[in-house]
């Protein structure tokens, strides 16, 4: 007990009289308040930051807009670098040690080395994500882990989200690409590699549009956030002007104002991507079975319109007992689910092996 309130985790909080006889026992409690989790992601036009104290309480949520694919690994790790140096900082003011970084990314990760070994969208092959972010400026002495954007916002929803207490589930990213988060009886699944999850490069039309990996009908092309952008609003299409960035939300908020307006074409553009969320949805409930299919990023936000076209479709397509077992859910953490995942694996991190904590 001693050694854990040394580490800042256990606090007094006064003595306990049971009764009438004897010395009052001094009782303990669990106590995160000085130690701080940060949740990093870095996505194709943002880099997200979320932060919380062992005990939960939120430190610091906040997102920024950058064009990660332009600036390539080493502008876009300097300015990772930059967002984490500024949340150490504030972290500081509050009296919080930093204990770890986890670092969420679009792509494939090999976590043993913190490596990333291919991110399509972001335009990464074989990058060192934690040497580069020491080298940038990061201190040397706090923990950096990275992980794939989607097994982290599977993970959030898990422990704190729509999906608590359901042990197998699938979650779909909805931001440029399109990522899957399995969960199968309670834990993440993996694969042998770490590379499960890979569903938005799976080619599902092969006449249809080229996708970032090189590969031409990949699902994420038809479901991604860029397809959508390219389907209603073409003249603002990703990639037509790189004079500023736009953040996910103004893109949305973009098309919800045109469908406001009377375009049909916005119309036309959601009932395309269900169809095909739909399609693959089923693909994805026939391999894995899951209770649950969670919609995080955009998903979450067109849901309303999305998800009845979707269910049609995943009943048609998929095996009927398995569809009808299985139902959609809403995120409500939005395109902060990744960094809120991020954060509680570098808290259960600690959790599990309090000595990770500096003696103080």
């Amino acid at each position: 007990m001693n050694e854990l309130q040394a580490r800042g985790l256990l606090k007094e909080i006064g003595p306990r009289h049971a009764g009438s006889v004897g010395r009052p026992s001094l009782v303990l409690a669990l106590d995160g308040s000085r130690t701080g989790a940060l949740g990093m992601e870095v996505n194709v036009d943002y880099i997200a930051a979320f932060a919380t104290d062992l005990a939960g309480r939120v430190l610091i949520d906040r997102r920024i807009g950058f064009d990660a694919m332009e600036a390539g690994p080493d502008r876009s790790l300097d300015k990772l670098a930059t967002v984490i140096s500024r949340a150490v900082a504030d972290l500081d003011r509050l009296g919080v040690a930093l204990s770890g970084v986890t670092v969420a990314v679009p792509g494939l990760i090999e976590a043993s080395t913190c490596t990333v070994t291919l991110a399509p969208n972001l335009g990464w092959r074989e990058v060192p994500v934690a040497d580069r972010l020491v080298a940038a400026g990061v201190p040397a002495d706090v923990p950096i882990t990275i992980d794939n954007d989607a097994n982290l916002a599977a993970l959030a929803e898990c422990s704190s989200g729509v999906a608590m207490g359901v042990s197998d589930l699938v979650y779909l990213t909805g931001e440029v690409g399109v990522g899957c988060g399995i969960i199968s009886g309670g834990r993440p699944y993996r694969g042998a590699d770490g590379f499960a999850g890979e569903v938005g490069h799976v080619v599902v039309d092969p006449a249809g549009e080229l996708c970032g990996c090189g590969r031409t009908g990949c699902w994420e092309t038809k479901v991604g956030l860029a397809a959508l952008v390219r389907m209603a609003t073409p003249d603002h299409a990703y990639g037509t002007d790189q004079r500023f960035v736009r953040d996910p939300e103004e893109r949305l908020a973009e098309i919800e104002q045109r469908r406001a307006e009377g375009d049909l074409r916005v119309d036309a553009a959601v009932i395309e991507v269900g169809r095909w969320l739909g399609r693959g949805a089923a693909l994805l409930v026939n391999l894995f079975n899951p209770r649950m299919i969670v919609l995080g990023g955009y998903f979450a936000r067109l849901a309303d319109r999305l998800i009845p076209v979707a269910q049609k479709e995943l009943e048609r397509s998929s095996v009927a007992m398995a569809a009808g077992r299985c139902r959609f859910a809403i995120s409500e953490f939005g395109f902060g689910a990744a960094s809120r995942g991020a954060a509680h694996v570098v808290t259960e991190r600690v959790l599990s092996n309090p000595t990770t904590i500096a003696i103080r």
